[in-house]
């Protein structure tokens, strides 16, 4: 084990993918999502194929990615370094995204899913055909309506390198589109909470009420749109632009 940077790095990062390539598995997807908790803006969900023991560039981008851990466990700065070393070392990689109204018709799981697919799908335009025959996704659930092999690998993002890889590229992808709805909506700091249910945003949602970034089905964001005072509706016959 050795240290970059003050990221400590191992090689049992990438030992779950070379036990599944001796079983035969060769290009091996990593898949996780960013964004289940928050409580606003998309699920963001990440794919990425990383070199192969056969391959010519695998011990070049296994030291160009030392560092390679959960999302959350690194910090901004980083994830977006890795995130770059993801996607110039990468056989093949994709995003995919699930907005709010998504999560609000056919909730946060299903959404994951349908952001993991998409993911999935998007690599595939991307790449070359065929370049995935496994499929390991974070958790303890197979991705819905997915017909490749797949295996749900409890803790992955901390334990399998393809996996963390799909971690950092779908926390820095969303945290960009969270900057930018900031920019839509100012008063929220979606730039500093990212939408996640901090004591800052709990309390400016309360104050100000939901924005149309904010995820109408989640119990904390009606709470706050019911306790807003509802406008008065004018009498009848009235003028509501007199005073």
């Amino acid at each position: 084990m050795g240290a970059i940077r003050g990221v400590l790095y191992s090689a049992a990062m990438w030992s779950t993918e070379r036990k599944l390539r001796v079983q035969g598995y060769e290009r091996i997807a990593g898949v996780d999502e960013a964004g289940r908790g928050p409580l606003a803006g998309p699920v963001v969900a990440a794919a990425v194929v990383l070199p192969g023991i056969s391959d010519r560039s695998y011990r070049t981008a296994r030291r160009a990615l030392a560092g390679l851990d959960d999302s959350k466990k690194l910090t901004p700065a980083v994830r977006a370094k890795l995130a770059e070393k993801i996607v110039r070392h990468a056989i093949a990689w994709g995003i995919g995204e699930a907005g709010v109204a998504e999560i609000d018709r056919v909730n946060i799981l299903n959404a994951s899913f349908l952001a993991m697919r998409t993911a999935l799908a998007n690599m595939a335009i991307a790449f070359p055909p065929g370049v995935v025959d496994l499929v390991i996704v974070d958790g303890h659930l197979p991705i819905r309506e997915v017909t490749l092999p797949q295996r749900a690998i409890i803790g992955g993002d901390a334990r399998c390198a393809a996996i963390a890889a799909a971690s950092i590229l779908a926390k820095v992808h969303r945290d960009k589109v969270m900057d930018a709805l900031h920019r839509e909506h100012p008063a929220y700091g979606f730039d500093r909470h990212k939408g996640y249910p901090t004591p800052e945003h709990r309390e400016i949602l309360a104050r100000l009420g939901p924005c149309p970034a904010h995820r109408q089905s989640y119990r904390p964001v009606q709470e706050a749109a019911a306790a807003r005072p509802v406008p008065a509706e004018p009498e009848a016959g009235s003028n509501p632009h007199t005073c």
